[in-house]
């Protein structure tokens, strides 16, 4: 039996540089960093005692024969590639899907990572991030950008520079005091919407070419977060350039924000949040809002509505947390 854990990212600036359509020809880079809540993929080898092959178990249940006969694209495209046979799979999370950490990029991390330990092989976390970017892009035909496979893979609070060569994870060095104060100053609130990022993504993909200039004004305060957070300035610019930035995505399509969450971020930033904004791709799931001690009783007073979630940096990526080798004949 093999148990995997992938945590969630939270991508502070730069998303939608990180979109092939951008970096291939400008360049992307992301600032962003994992995070505490996790999924879990627990498989191991089905024995013969079933009138099905493989079992399924996430939000739905599946008992299959065949590859074409599993509904999940991502399992059934990641079981055809690996050539996985045999295996009952049960996928759990701390957070609900589609809600703008990166969830279903973490999935594929961690299932890739899963079914390779099955296999008895460790692979690194590059191999693990271009071949869950190769599942959710080529295989599965997902629209989107590439950071969330990176940010899932290798874990940590990172610089990632993107190219039409590859990419380069580089960790933000700081202090571990000035660290804590950072993670302290945020807030995670989940607005209760969910949404397909894909499609999202499509919309957003669409408006490239009209918002080139924004993107690269995206990518520049990339830069400027870096310097924010590795020199002695006041660790409040970064929540002022966190706004600044949230107000850049919203021109980039009319699909990324909603008068709902218009009408958080403003009540927020009321009761004393320097800057936010929504995770992910857009159109709902779950606000970041960088907050001074002081004022997180007045933010958790006027978002009581909302369902506050604690949150703690972290440093590891995708892990294999529990491992039983097996002997297993498959013919």
């Amino acid at each position: 039996m093999i148990i995997t854990r992938t945590p969630f990212r939270m991508s502070f600036f730069g998303g939608g540089t990180d979109i092939a359509s951008f970096y291939k020809i400008y360049g992307g880079a992301v600032l962003s960093s994992s995070f505490d809540k996790y999924c879990y993929v627990n498989i191991r080898h089905l024995p013969k005692f079933f009138n099905y092959r493989t079992h399924l178990t996430y939000s739905k249940t599946e008992s299959v024969n065949s590859y074409d006969e599993i509904n999940h694209p991502l399992i059934r495209e990641a079981m055809k590639y690996l050539d996985m046979h045999d295996i009952r799979l049960m996928y759990d999370a701390d957070l609900p899907a589609r809600t703008g950490l990166g969830t279903s990029s973490s999935f594929a991390v961690g299932l890739l990572n899963a079914f390779y330990a099955l296999k008895g092989k460790r692979v690194d976390k590059k191999r693990l991030s271009d071949e869950a970017i190769y599942l959710e892009r080529v295989l599965c035909k997902e629209a989107g950008g590439i950071q969330d496979q990176i940010a899932a893979s290798y874990g940590g609070l990172n610089r990632i520079d993107i190219t039409s060569n590859g990419y380069i994870v580089s960790p933000i060095i700081i202090s571990n005091q000035r660290k804590k104060e950072l993670n302290e100053n945020l807030m995670l609130f989940f607005t209760g919407f969910t949404r397909f990022s894909a499609d999202i993504q499509k919309k957003t993909g669409e408006n490239i070419n009209k918002k080139i200039e924004q993107l690269k004004e995206m990518k520049q305060m990339v830069d400027e977060a870096e310097h924010i957070l590795t020199s002695k300035m006041n660790l409040n610019e970064f929540g002022k350039l966190l706004h600044y930035s949230w107000t850049l995505k919203r021109d980039l399509s009319e699909s990324i924000s909603t008068d709902a969450i218009d009408d958080i971020y403003k009540k927020a930033r009321e009761a004393g949040a320097i800057g936010g904004k929504l995770l992910g791709a857009g159109g709902g799931g779950f606000l970041l809002f960088y907050v001074e001690r002081e004022c997180k009783n007045n933010v958790l007073n006027v978002l009581k509505n909302l369902l506050h979630v604690p949150i703690e940096f972290e440093n590891n990526g995708t892990q294999v947390v529990y491992y039983t080798a097996e002997d297993y004949n498959l013919e």
